[in-house]
């Protein structure tokens, strides 16, 4: 295998979905990420309308260095993981981000109140709908989807060319109507 098939073999894995041929599910999904993604790009937009603030309050207060750095990274991590969440492109890699801010959100609110469920609620539930992304990709209605279909035929990807060759043999041995 040439490195190259070996990029696309890599970059398709990370960029195709675990499908179901169910299309309202698929687009049960399309809805889930698209309001996961919109609605996530506030909460960077908060952080780095005072950072300082933000720094001091959240990320002090669990103890991590470099406060400001990692109120950036954060900030930034949402404002550019929640929009690529939305497009269903490069899912996974946003969902990870997006998980990570997520668990480090849970982490705060465990620390600052114990395990009080009006404080761990929503990054709970933002925390399970980015692990669900983050193991299962984008979907059918996606970016991703799209990319990964034109790597597979760029790539002449075994099973579409055992396809192809499966229909031509059985178009081969159908007898011509007359």
């Amino acid at each position: 295998m040439t490195t190259t098939q070996r990029l696309t073999q890599t970059a398709t894995a990370i960029l195709k979905s675990n499908l179901s041929a169910n299309y309202a599910s698929q687009a049960a999904w399309t809805i889930l990420r698209v309001v996961a993604g919109v609605v996530m790009i506030h909460n960077g937009l908060d952080k780095l309308s005072n950072i300082e603030s933000f720094a001091q309050a959240y990320v002090q207060v669990i103890g991590l260095p470099f406060p400001i750095f990692f109120s950036y990274v954060a900030a930034y991590t949402e404002l550019l993981g929640a929009p690529l969440l939305a497009l269903g492109l490069l899912t996974r890699p946003a969902a990870l981000g997006l998980l990570s801010t997520m668990v480090v959100a849970m982490y705060h609110h465990v620390l600052v109140a114990g395990l009080s469920i009006p404080y761990l609620e929503l990054s709970v539930l933002y925390a399970a709908c980015f692990l669900f992304y983050l193991v299962n990709g984008a979907g059918l209605f996606s970016a991703d989807a799209l990319i990964a279909g034109w790597l597979d035929a760029a790539s002449g990807n075994a099973n579409a060319q055992a396809i192809a060759q499966a229909e031509s043999a059985y178009g081969a041995s159908q007898p011509l109507a007359k």
